[in-house]
């Protein structure tokens, strides 16, 4: 009889000069993972801070595994290294602000173990989220048109791709990330097509906003840059990058 595999997740936290954030809400996420009945580990990902180690104190003040990009690369690469250096049976990435209700971690669990989905995301439009009416107008404009725009264009009518909270298995996790190429904000938008390229079921889950750090993403500079990075994931596929 094969014995079914004891539940151990992994919280990947990409970080960039977010130590006062991480002080601030990490200890909301261990009071919850504390509580629980599997094992778990929290990788704090350092996107290569200019905050004299106060990164790194945070993340060992907290009993977190500490990773270290040498130098700004991008939320994609942070995700991405603590996805591949993970050892859990089960991933979650999500940011440094802990920003969506902490049941979200129970309910993606539930998803991706009671219910045997690869790959689980928040989704923010869904009816029984709460996030759009609690952000600046013009951050919810931009971020409505963008989601839109790749919902048409890249992602075939998953139009809430930048919603910061997913989860995979092992086998998914390392399938996608080990493919992915995009280092910027874009990278959700990559591995969801990787995913959908590659007939991976995808699971969505309403979330709820619990908390509002003040953003690092500049709407009109990474804006930019994120349009690009869509021709980018393209011609990567044309390449056959995500094969």
């Amino acid at each position: 009889m094969v014995l079914p595999e004891p539940l151990f997740l992994s919280m990947i936290i990409p970080a960039f000069n977010a130590a006062d954030i991480l002080d601030k809400n990490l200890p909301v996420l261990l009071d919850y993972l504390d509580r629980q009945p599997f094992s778990y580990e929290i990788l704090v990902v350092d996107d290569g801070s200019s905050d004299g180690g106060e990164t790194e104190r945070i993340s060992r003040k907290y009993r977190c595994m500490f990773l270290r990009n040498q130098k700004n690369l991008g939320k994609g690469a942070a995700v991405r290294t603590g996805m591949i250096k993970a050892r859990g049976n089960y991933r979650i990435f999500t940011d440094a602000d802990i920003p969506y209700g902490i049941d979200t971690v129970g309910r993606m669990l539930q998803c991706m173990d009671g219910e045997k989905a690869p790959m689980v995301i928040g989704d923010r439009n869904l009816e029984d989220s709460s996030y759009f009416t609690e952000i600046p107008l013009l951050r919810r404009i931009t971020s409505v048109f963008f989601t839109h725009f790749v919902g048409r264009i890249v992602t075939s009518d998953f139009f809430d791709t930048q919603c910061g909270i997913k989860g995979f298995n092992a086998k998914t996790a390392e399938k996608l990330f080990s493919r992915s190429r995009i280092n910027g904000f874009s990278f959700d938008v990559e591995i969801i097509y990787i995913a959908l390229k590659l007939r991976l079921p995808i699971a969505k889950i309403a979330v709820q906003l619990r908390n509002q750090e003040k953003s690092s993403v500049k709407i009109f500079r990474h804006g930019i840059f994120m349009f690009l990075d869509l021709f980018r994931i393209k011609w990567n596929h044309l390449r056959g990058h995500y094969r």
